[in-house]
C-alpha cells in the first residue's frame, strides 16, 4: 500500500514540476518582449516566484518519492532498457530546469541577449521529454 502512496505523491509532484517547466519559458516569452520597466520587474517577480516557489520543491519532490520507488522495488532495472532511458531523461529535465534557473537571474539582472522567438522554442523541450517519458513508462517498448 505504501508503495502506490508514494506513487500517487510522485505523479503529483511530477504533474506540478511539468506545469512550472511549460509555463517558466512561456513567462520568458513574454518578458523578452515586454519594453517598460514596469512590466520587466512583474516578469521577474513572477518568474522568480514559480521557479523558487513551485518547481524547486517539486522537483525535489519529483526526485523523493521517485528514488523512494526505486529504493522499493530494485528490480524495476532488470525490467527492460526502459527505466535507463527514462532516468537519463530526468537527468536532461534537471539540466533544464537548472538552465532556466540560470534565465530567470539573467533576467533578474536586465542581462537577457534572447530573442522571443528563442523562448518558444526552447518552451517546447519539456513537452518532448514529458511524451517520451511517458511512452517509455506506459508502453515500455525496450
Amino acid at each position: 500500500m505504501l508503495y502506490l502512496w508514494l506513487k500517487a505523491f510522485h505523479i503529483i509532484s511530477v504533474v506540478c514540476w511539468f506545469a512550472g517547466l511549460f509555463y517558466l519559458p512561456r513567462l520568458f516569452v513574454y518578458h523578452a518582449q515586454s519594453e517598460d520597466a514596469v512590466s520587466k520587474e512583474r516578469f521577474s517577480i513572477m518568474e522568480r516566484k514559480l521557479y523558487r516557489g513551485i518547481m524547486g520543491p517539486s522537483m525535489i519532490a519529483t526526485l523523493i518519492f521517485g528514488g523512494w520507488l526505486i529504493y522499493l522495488n530494485p528490480g524495476i532495472f532488470s525490467q527492460g532498457g526502459w527505466i535507463h532511458a527514462k532516468l537519463t531523461l530526468v537527468v536532461l529535465l534537471i539540466g533544464y530546469h537548472h538552465m532556466c534557473g540560470a534565465q530567470v537571474k539573467r533576467f533578474a539582472r536586465g542581462e537577457n541577449t534572447r530573442s522571443h522567438v528563442f523562448y518558444r522554442w526552447f518552451n517546447e523541450v519539456p513537452v518532448l521529454m514529458l511524451l517520451a517519458i511517458v511512452i517509455l513508462v506506459v508502453v515500455r517498448p525496450f
